[in-house]
């Protein structure tokens, strides 16, 4: 992986159902990830062993971790522990930049 990375040379994954992501840098210990939602699309909940730390770039999403709901806007940030629920609805299309530690494997 690359030390300098620029957004154009870096392609979108289409993930179905209105969502897609970018791997922009990763290692062993941390891994960045953008993510596009179109307005509507669900980020299904789910849970992991990484710790996530998820910034929102741009757009209006209602964010799930643990049972507890939050509306987020551009420029708010959540932070998810090691294997809590989580989950986001996009309200207003947008895009989340997430980071994991340790890295996504299942994403490569």
């Amino acid at each position: 992986m690359q030390n300098l990375i620029q957004d154009s040379t870096v392609e979108w994954t289409d993930l179905g159902g209105g969502i897609k992501r970018k791997i922009m840098a990763y290692n062993d210990s941390m891994m960045l990830v953008k993510v596009a939602f179109e307005s509507g699309a669900v980020g299904v909940l789910h849970q992991h062993p990484h710790t996530q730390a998820s910034y929102v770039s741009k757009g209006v999403f209602d964010i799930s971790i643990d049972g507890v709901t939050t509306r987020l806007h551009a420029g708010d940030v959540y932070f998810v522990p090691s294997e809590l629920i989580h989950g986001a609805v996009c309200i207003e299309s947008g895009e989340l930049v997430d980071v994991f530690s340790p890295m996504r494997e299942d994403f490569v």
